[in-house]
């Protein structure tokens, strides 16, 4: 007679950073200086897009992406410069419910690691103003200071590698679809974050919570 497949459960939980644990909304941050309601369309719909933001991420510095940037929107100088100098500003807090999970965790002695896709040079006062909640971490794979990016499957074997997990070890959690299959061809278990109670449940079921 057969056996059934063994069912890996995970004993650590690998999070995303952005729209998992905190809330990012740049649009929310400039439409406090842009009232015009086209004009915000286009700023953030053709100047300050996800794909240029992407380069930081990946570790460009942003002196550099900004001086190019500019100089093909030099009407919009004074938001671009603004991207840099407020960038915390348009991380907003932590989503609800996702505090009291991580401090759960932790309680039960979860290990605690996260990718993350995030400027080299926004990441250290970011991590700094969330301190209470990063210090439950044991490590943290911030993409531009790897050069590294989310899907790239390089990005995920390095994680593995440095947090000293086998595949099938962590569960990892990010909004992106496209980032959560990267992590299960990596070897992660992989969650599709929607909110806090969802994955509450998903931890629970696998014995984690």
């Amino acid at each position: 007679m057969a056996t059934a497949p063994v069912v890996a459960r995970p004993t650590s939980v690998v999070f995303d950073v952005g729209n998992v644990l905190v809330d990012w909304n740049p649009r929310a941050l400039f439409a406090r200086y842009v009232t015009d309601s086209a004009r915000l369309d286009r700023l953030m719909g053709e100047v300050l897009t996800l794909e240029w933001h992407t380069q930081h991420d990946a570790g460009r510095n942003f002196a550099d992406t900004s001086a190019e940037r500019i100089a093909l929107y030099p009407d919009e100088a004074e938001n671009i410069r603004r991207w840099g100098a407020e960038f915390d500003a348009t991380i907003g807090d932590l989503l609800p419910g996702m505090a009291g999970l991580v401090a759960d965790l932790d309680g039960r002695q979860v290990p605690l690691y996260a990718i993350t896709n995030f400027s080299h040079e926004f990441w250290p006062p970011f991590r700094a103003r969330e301190a209470a909640l990063f210090d439950r971490f044991r490590d943290i794979v911030v993409s531009g200071e790897e050069k590294l990016i989310k899907p790239d499957p390089a990005i995920y074997a390095l994680a593995l590698e440095r947090f000293g997990l086998t595949p099938g070890e962590a569960l990892f959690v990010d909004d992106r679809a496209d980032n959560v299959e990267a992590g299960e061809c990596a070897g992660f278990l992989g969650h599709r974050f929607i909110d806090a109670s969802t994955l509450r449940t998903a931890l629970e079921q696998l014995g984690l919570l």
